[in-house]
């Protein structure tokens, strides 16, 4: 589990979540409420999820306000973002297929949108933004995953620069989380409860397990002790999706046939979350790893992650990847059914 400290951080704290009403806004709202901010506001275009997002937090919402708006929309983000103490950017066009196709769709959205908000930030003198960034993102080989790329490149050089303005640009990065909308359990759920063959790209498939939880918490320690420029990742566990599928048809008590697919445009097999070059300036701190800007100068003093984490010796770890982080088929079931999964 990871720690973020002081659970009132966020007391009467106005925080702007972008792409909010998607399921780790929805997340990140259940455990703000816990902390007593002055408000949420939630910024989505899309109406339909606006509507149900309010069904959903109604005893709650005269701490919650819905912002019907697009992050390509500099103007309505300057409206939604005026009197904000934090920002967490969550909004992303994500689906790796689509955007594989739809290129000119996904940097609007993924760079440009990002941009938007940086410049709101710095306009509006928001304290603090944190952007959800992806294992995409590190050596990227699709189109979502360059966009997720830049996207860190933008917040961690605005860090550099802004001039006397005070934001504070940080990142976390980490892969599917488990339950979260498109991802494999509730996918896989599915097809075996049909009876339907259940298709796979590849049977070396491995992923990394977070939950809703640790994924909200990964977010609540950038804000904690994000001082600019850095990636937080967190130290996670990893499976293999074949052993997922056992454990899955032994929930069900089913025998569905595996259908070897092939991989989709833009798949990796392994879930990379520190690539060869990051890992030289990589610190350990706590259940997490901090990468540190690749621009130096920007501290004058050491920043908490520093002072007391300590950094990757380059020469045994090369890079960290869900295949080198694998866990039994009993361990993963052990986990599952904590998590109240299976």
């Amino acid at each position: 589990m990871l720690e973020y400290g002081d659970i009132t951080m966020l007391a009467d704290k106005t925080i702007l979540i972008t792409g909010g009403t998607g399921y780790l806004g929805q997340a990140l709202t259940e455990e703000i409420l816990k902390q007593h901010p002055k408000s949420i506001r939630i910024f989505s275009r899309d109406e339909v999820k606006h509507f149900k997002f309010q069904e959903k937090f109604s005893r709650n919402k005269k701490k919650i306000r819905s912002f019907l708006g697009d992050v390509r929309d500099y103007p309505r983000l300057l409206k939604a973002t005026r009197g904000v103490d934090i920002v967490i950017h969550a909004a992303a066009l994500k689906r790796l297929d689509l955007l594989e196709y739809n290129v000119d769709e996904s940097i609007k959205t993924n760079i440009l949108g990002t941009l938007n908000v940086v410049n709101a930030c710095l306009e509006n003198k928001v304290k603090k933004a944190v952007m959800i960034s992806s294992d995409k993102a590190c050596s990227p080989v699709n189109t979502y995953g360059a966009c997720k790329f830049v996207s860190e490149r933008i917040f961690s050089e605005s860090n550099y620069n802004k001039g006397n303005l005070k934001t504070i640009f940080t990142t976390v990065r980490y892969g599917n989380v488990l339950e979260s909308t498109g991802s494999v359990i509730p996918f896989f759920s599915e097809k075996i409860i049909k009876g339907e063959d259940i298709p796979l790209t590849d049977s070396r498939m491995t992923r990394f397990i977070i939950s809703p939880k640790e994924a909200v918490e990964l977010v609540f320690t950038a804000i904690k002790y994000g001082v600019g420029g850095e990636i937080f990742v967190p130290r996670l566990p990893s499976f293999k999706i074949t052993d997922l599928i056992e454990i899955l048809r032994e929930k069900y008590h089913k025998r569905n046939k595996v259908k070897i697919i092939g991989t989709r445009p833009g798949e990796k097999i392994h879930e990379l979350m520190i690539n060869f070059s990051e890992i030289s300036r990589t610190y350990v701190f706590k259940n997490l790893y901090v990468i540190r800007s690749s621009i130096r100068g920007l501290d004058k003093k050491k920043p908490i992650y520093i002072r007391k984490g300590r950094l990757l010796n380059e020469k045994i770890m090369k890079e960290y990847n869900s295949e080198d982080a694998l866990i039994s088929k009993s361990a993963v079931s052990k986990i599952f059914k904590r998590l109240g999964l299976i």
